[in-house]
């Protein structure tokens, strides 16, 4: 009969995520894993079956948590869409102010796999993949909802502004990795925000 378990899963998913989120997938190593958890090499292959699928719902875990904080941002029908683009903004900014260690903020876990695996991972791509959409077309959403009442001045195309502006929280992300300080970081979102907004 075999034993019962005696950890919380969602702890140990947590607690990997965080791991893959600070090295990376290749980088991690099943005795990074071990130690991160707190399991036994036996307890997390009995569990997850291999690191890989210990990664994927890592990685799922991270979409949905940043998403429901983003999503929330953006669909706050109290304020004005610019002022949903502008908390969303500050809200990148703030995150990564506020992790910051050695002088570098983590990143984002998803634009990290992006590079580390999208194309070469199909499981992870997808994820990716369906990640991107959900957040473009929430921002496409509300940037459509600022031009038709005149918040956001330029006419350009909903999509493409949405598409763009995942490229700056992306590009604020890889910033806060490579050491840029809060400072730098605001000036990406507010150049971003003169850009819609003014």
């Amino acid at each position: 009969m075999p034993r019962p378990r005696t950890f919380d899963e969602d702890c140990a998913v947590d607690a990997a995520m965080r791991t893959f989120w600070a090295q990376g997938y290749e980088a991690t190593t099943t005795q990074d894993l071990c130690e991160a958890t707190g399991l036994g090499r036996s307890s997390i292959y009995n569990t997850f079956t291999s690191k890989h699928e210990l990664f994927t719902r890592a990685l799922l875990r991270y979409i949905e948590t940043t998403n429901a904080a983003q999503l929330a941002v953006l669909e706050d029908e109290r304020r004005a869409p610019a002022e949903r683009l502008r908390a969303l903004l500050s809200q990148i900014v703030d995150g990564e102010a506020a992790n910051r260690r050695n002088g570098r903020s983590p990143g984002c876990l998803t634009v990290n796999t992006t590079v580390e695996l999208a194309g070469r991972d199909p499981e992870a791509t997808a994820l990716l993949e369906r990640d991107q959409q959900r957040r473009t077309e929430a921002l496409r959403d509300v940037i459509a909802a600022g031009q038709r009442d005149g918040g956001i001045a330029t006419a350009r195309d909903a999509l493409a502004l949405a598409r763009f502006v995942n490229a700056v929280i992306g590009g604020i992300r890889v910033a806060g990795q490579g050491g840029a300080d809060r400072d730098v970081l605001q000036s990406i979102a507010d150049a971003a925000l003169d850009a819609l907004i003014t």
